[in-house]
């Protein structure tokens, strides 16, 4: 008997495949087709197709619903943790209570003009230590709190976002929201560093618009 089988990629068990995974991260932290094309490495037409994949999957009218969802891969840190029930809830200290359980000031970021010449300024004339540049992005120790510099088209303004950490990126973000939080987009994964350590990210704005993070590193399963 002759088994015939079908040719093209294997399905895969999640809901969407790696690509997509890929795209949907990026458009759940504001990326537009021309940013993410670039930062992917592919086509402006290659991530309108995967943007339709995506919806036409999930069930979904437009990007603005799918900046919203908080799904997670299967494949993913976070997600191998949650298949295998590891406990990363926050709240554990205080069941009585819905309390979100800050951490330290995780992140601060600041607009540059020239990310190769902020980087060299920061690391010779500072001497803060580099940890490591990523694209436009360019990271130093402060004592344990993480500085990012960002060359884009902002550095006029003089932006600046402070990330909180949480040990449960997706409790906080439900609890923030039940208590008013407005965010722009669901958490999502914005690097896989090369141990396998996971940087999860979700964006909201105080009482008077100023953004605010919310991030946590999830180390491998």
């Amino acid at each position: 008997m002759i088994v015939t089988r079908s040719r093209g990629r294997p399905p895969y068990a999640d809901s969407l495949t790696p690509a997509e995974w890929r795209v949907a991260h990026a458009i759940r932290h504001g990326g537009t087709d021309r940013t993410i094309s670039k930062r992917l490495g592919i086509s402006s037409d290659a991530v309108k197709f995967h943007v339709s994949n995506i919806l036409s999957k999930l069930g979904f009218a437009d990007r603005r619903a799918l900046r919203q969802w908080a799904g997670v891969p299967q494949a993913s840190a976070l997600g191998r943790h949650r298949q295998r029930g590891d406990d990363m809830s926050m709240t554990a200290e205080v069941p009585e209570r819905n309390d979100v359980r800050w951490g330290t000031i995780g992140q601060l970021s600041r607009s540059v003009h020239d990310i190769a010449a902020a980087e060299a300024w920061y690391r010779d004339v500072l001497r803060l230590p580099h940890l490591y540049t990523f694209g436009n992005l360019a990271f130093f120790d402060c004592g344990g709190t993480r500085l990012m510099l960002s060359a884009g088209e902002k550095a006029d303004a003089d932006s600046y976002v402070i990330y909180l950490r949480v040990p449960d990126i997706h409790a906080a973000h439900r609890e923030l929201q039940a208590r008013g939080a407005v965010f722009q987009a669901a958490p999502h994964m914005i690097h896989r560093h090369a141990d396998g350590t996971e940087e999860w990210m979700a964006f909201f704005g105080d009482n008077e618009g100023r953004p605010l993070g919310i991030m946590c590193q999830v180390p491998p399963a």
